[in-house]
């Protein structure tokens, strides 16, 4: 099971941005919107208008009280919060058990490592079945090979390898849950401010998990052993499949296959729509990008302390900062930022969000460097009004695929990120490191953010200024 980090949206248009005031008709028809005045297949009328950077969706903000009042969705967050304290657990529970049983930091570490390095494969090449079959049987199935996984581990004679390998099949699962998940919510949702909403509910749960979480596990091994912890793990993969069959409604597939494609060849051939559609591929790179950079302080945190002399708790201040800080930071802009406003932030907050990693270069303290990292997790809140531009920009009969290629490339790069800020830190001082980090990360977002506006629709722009123009006349 997969922890959201973290996790969208943009408006339909064709692939050539300066024409987009005129349908392409050579764009596949899976990445062609509808023109306004066209009448979109099952509906009574024409096709809405699409909200993006400046324009108000057709419902208002009703905060995170009204997506609880979604039946299903409550199933979908408690299926979450179970699933992912256990796996939080789990992955504690099995780095010690690894290292119990062969002494060896390098295996131990590299438990963790595999977490994330089979997602890349599992996001591309089994994107398919996030489309290809109904949602509700996806998770469950997904759950189910979970737990049926975690329950080999638990067995005394599984061997390290066994254990690595099992590790490995669950984390290859995972994108593909993830990436149904975020499409089934748009099911059951909608494709407005109630599903961004929830993806950010979603994605507090997560971080909050992150704090939580070891500290749970860390407590539960001090009274079980490390087999004891993983299997409750078992039961916690079991209790979100039940949540998942009996509280979500079981929806047809948004594609049937048709033409006797296979598997393999309607993943690979959603992955290269989605990356080929100039629009959805900024946005994805918007999403993929600043992780790359934001793990260098977390990655880095260790050797930072000792490099300033620091002690084990302001270790754990290193690592706690960030995530409070975009926790914080998502609640308020959730609740008290209307659709419009989180819309307008989400450019320039993308786009200077790295800049407080530039305080490591000057080595100011660690009062000074915890709140730079509170400030830099608060740049994250940019993520809900993105998830709303991407679920707008990408097709329906795409959606499951797009979002599990999002969460394969999120949760690779992020280990590409660790990789390369470990690789610097063997050459260059920790603090400079870091302070690079930002620098190279915000010309990268410059040029970035730069991409996302040339793709936005004419009509988006326009808006935009027109806004930009009301609020300076009002504030003057």
């Amino acid at each position: 099971m997969p922890r959201d980090t973290d996790p969208p949206a943009g408006g339909h248009i064709p692939r050539d941005p300066e024409r987009a005031g005129s349908p392409d008709p050579s764009e596949p028809a899976a990445l062609r919107a509808p023109a306004a005045h066209e009448t979109v297949p099952g509906t009574a009328g024409p096709a809405p208008a699409v909200a993006g950077p400046g324009t108000e969706p057709s419902r208002p903000s009703r905060g995170y009280r009204a997506v609880f009042a979604v039946v299903e969705f409550r199933a979908v967050f408690a299926a979450h919060l179970l699933s992912l304290l256990g796996v939080v657990v789990s992955e504690l529970a099995l780095t010690v058990l690894v290292y119990d049983l062969t002494g060896s930091p390098l295996l131990s570490a590299l438990t963790f490592a595999l977490g994330m390095l089979p997602y890349l494969v599992g996001g591309t090449l089994f994107a398919g079945i996030a489309d290809r079959y109904p949602a509700r049987r996806v998770l469950v199935t997904c759950d189910l090979i979970c737990a049926a996984c975690v329950a080999v581990m638990v067995l005394p004679g599984t061997p390290v390898a066994g254990l690595l390998l099992l590790r490995c099949l669950v984390a290859a699962v995972s994108p593909v849950f993830t990436g149904t998940r975020m499409a089934a919510l748009a099911d059951i949702l909608g494709e407005d401010d109630l599903y961004v909403l929830g993806r950010s509910l979603l994605r507090i749960v997560s971080q909050s998990a992150l704090l939580a979480g070891f500290g749970v596990g860390g407590l539960l091994l001090a009274v079980v052993s490390p087999r004891g912890a993983i299997t409750i793990t078992v039961a916690t993969f079991l209790g979100s499949a039940l949540l998942l069959r009996l509280g979500t409604r079981d929806r047809p597939a948004r594609s049937t296959g048709k033409g006797g494609a296979t598997l393999l060849g309607e993943s690979l051939t959603g992955a290269r729509l989605v990356l080929g559609n100039r629009r959805i591929r900024a946005l994805l790179l918007l999403f993929w990008l600043p992780p790359v950079f934001v793990v260098a302080p977390e990655a880095l945190a260790a050797p930072y302390a000792d490099e300033i002399g620091a002690g084990t708790v302001a270790l754990g201040l290193l690592m706690c900062a960030m995530p409070v800080g975009q926790i914080a930071a998502e609640l308020y802009v959730g609740a008290a930022l209307s659709p419009r406003a989180r819309s307008l932030i989400v450019l320039p907050a993308a786009a200077v969000g790295l800049l407080p990693f530039l305080l490591y270069g000057i080595s100011p303290g660690l009062v000074v460097i915890a709140a730079a990292l509170v400030v830099a997790g608060a740049g994250s809140a940019y993520i809900i009004g993105l998830d709303q531009w991407f679920v707008e920009a990408v097709p329906e009969e795409l959606r499951g695929r797009a979002m599990t290629l999002l969460t394969a490339g999120l949760m690779t790069l992020q280990g590409v990120g660790m990789a390369l800020a470990g690789l610097a830190a063997e050459f260059f001082p920790v603090h400079q490191v870091v302070a690079g980090a930002g620098a190279v990360g915000t010309l990268c977002l410059l040029v970035l953010v730069a991409e996302v506006r040339r793709t936005a629709p004419a009509h988006r722009i326009r808006t935009e200024v027109r806004d930009g123009a009301d609020q300076h006349v009002t504030s003057g």
